[in-house]
């Protein structure tokens, strides 16, 4: 009798435990997506390189959360950075850290910078331009204005038409910090686009042009219908990125004001986590997990 009651316990004991850490599973599943629990809003600005994933991330978190409502703007890092420092937003998107877009460098200590995801960009050229790859000091040459014509890269002779980002583009800091180097752009020798549909429509009906887009937008049909060339050699595919052998490239930041709190938190923990990867890289992002070590 005595053994059958140990025996009992025993089995009810295991019994407890696996539901325990079954549940503990399913509380931390919620937790990755809030569980239906959370409500409120949140509304974030900044990147349109990042804004494509954090629209995306938005839609899935409501559906998961539909007390909550999220509201995502572009209009550029800068714009980003400096409107969560006011306070005029809960998140800045940006494709750089705060400090690089503030006026006041010292406003980045009240920040939070939380990296979500990296992103490859490329370089590309009117469908015209026979040009396959260039140098990174070819393409210093270039931005800067002492290479104006296509035949002194190994192309025909034809004008060199740039096509800049503004100022406020983080996809543009990104280019100026891993493929100009302290070179610095010469904005009179090309134009300036304040988006990737704008970028892409100059370079389709402006002989000769280059410019540079994030591959977030270089996704699906877009991807087939742009001209891309490579920097010595290589293609800005994740691999390359990973093993070091493209240099440009940048993490996206989604940047917060004080301690984070829900839904904000939640939000943020989804769009960085592991749930959400398979769609960061589907989006021609890359996840934090292939990261590795870069800079």
């Amino acid at each position: 009798m005595k053994r059958s009651i140990k025996l009992m316990f025993a089995i009810m004991l295991v019994a407890i435990m696996l539901v325990g850490c079954n549940t503990q599973k399913n509380t931390n599943k919620k937790n990755q997506t809030g569980g239906g629990k959370l409500s409120g809003t949140i509304t974030a600005a900044g990147s349109t390189a990042l804004q494509p994933l954090a629209e995306e991330a938005a839609t899935e978190f409501m559906g998961n959360n539909p007390s909550v409502s999220i509201t995502i703007q572009g209009g550029g890092s800068g714009t980003g950075v400096n409107q969560v420092t006011s306070g005029a937003v809960q998140i800045g998107n940006s494709d750089v850290p705060a400090s690089e877009k503030l006026s006041d460098p010292a406003l980045a200590k009240d920040l939070v910078e939380t990296k979500v995801a990296g992103i490859g960009y490329s370089i590309i050229v009117n469908k015209e331009v026979t040009v396959t790859s260039l140098t990174l000091k070819q393409i210093q040459d270039i931005f800067s204005g002492t290479i104006t014509n296509w035949k002194d890269v190994g192309g025909k002779d034809e004008k060199i038409n740039v096509i800049n980002r503004p100022a406020a583009s983080g996809t543009r800091a990104a280019f100026e910090k891993t493929v100009m180097s302290g070179v610095k752009i010469n904005d009179s020798v090309g134009t300036v686009q304040d988006s990737n549909g704008a970028v892409e429509q100059a370079i389709n009906s402006t002989p000769g042009t280059i410019s540079y887009l994030a591959n977030s937008y270089l996704v699906g049909d877009k991807k087939n219908a742009l001209t891309i060339v490579q920097i010595d050699g290589n293609d800005s595919s994740i691999d390359n990125i990973t093993n070091g052998k493209y240099p440009f490239y940048s993490y996206e930041y989604m940047i917060t004001k004080g301690d984070l709190k829900d839904p904000v938190k939640s939000y943020i923990d989804f769009v960085q986590g592991d749930d959400f990867s398979a769609k960061v890289e589907e989006m021609g992002y890359i996840p934090m997990s292939k990261m590795g070590n870069l800079k």
